[in-house]
């Protein structure tokens, strides 16, 4: 299938939960209050962000990848609070192997449990596998992060092992990488529907 992934378009996705846009420089006054508000939020990240201008290069990293055409990040908008809640992003874009990696994902914790997440991995899975071509995604988190895993794994993810002291953390440890998947077979099989009927 070709892949029709274009990095310079302006990709909007959103249904009766949550609107994703893309991420841009001028989105940090939305996002700020974060970083001293739930600082744990990123207990689990590669990138340790304790102060404000953590978060602003966090924020232009990002965008940079864009530019770079290896990744595509949105802020999260939910319209159940009315309020910007998180960040997420495609990255480690292959349009030449279609495939991509679903990740950098963080929510305010007033949003955890509400079943966001599902809408938005939903709009996502549903625009990379139905619209854009894409063959498979690739889902990595922390081992330790037992939340994370059991939230992927609940929307149909598959396990599919444990890189090994795989990444340098913060602190100076090394982390192990837990991989899951979901390529497009499954999806359209029965993925999506049971994910679709997971939405509240």
């Amino acid at each position: 299938m070709v892949n029709h992934f274009d990095f310079i378009q302006e990709y909007s996705l959103e249904n009766e939960r949550v609107i994703l846009r893309p991420l841009a420089i001028k989105d940090f006054s939305l996002l700020e209050k974060y970083v001293t508000a739930e600082p744990d939020l990123w207990q689990y990240s590669l990138v340790s962000i304790k102060h404000s201008q953590d978060l602003e290069k966090y924020i232009q990293d990002a965008v940079e990848a864009r530019n770079q055409k290896t990744a595509y990040p949105f802020i999260v908008f939910d319209k159940l609070t009315q309020t910007y809640v998180g960040v997420t992003r495609f990255y480690d874009i292959q349009l030449t192997n279609n495939t991509t990696q679903l990740g950098y994902t963080w929510y305010s914790k007033k949003v955890w449990g509400t079943g966001l997440n599902q809408h938005c991995k939903f709009l996502l899975l549903e625009f990379a596998l139905d619209k854009m071509g894409f063959e498979r995604i690739e889902f990595r988190a922390d081992n330790n992060n037992k939340r994370s895993i059991a939230a992927m794994q609940k929307i149909g993810c598959t396990v599919e092992g444990i890189l090994r002291n795989h990444l340098h953390l913060p602190n100076g440890t090394r982390r192990d990488s837990i991989v899951l998947s979901i390529l497009k077979e499954e999806w359209t099989a029965k993925l999506k529907q049971n994910l679709q009927a997971q939405l509240k």
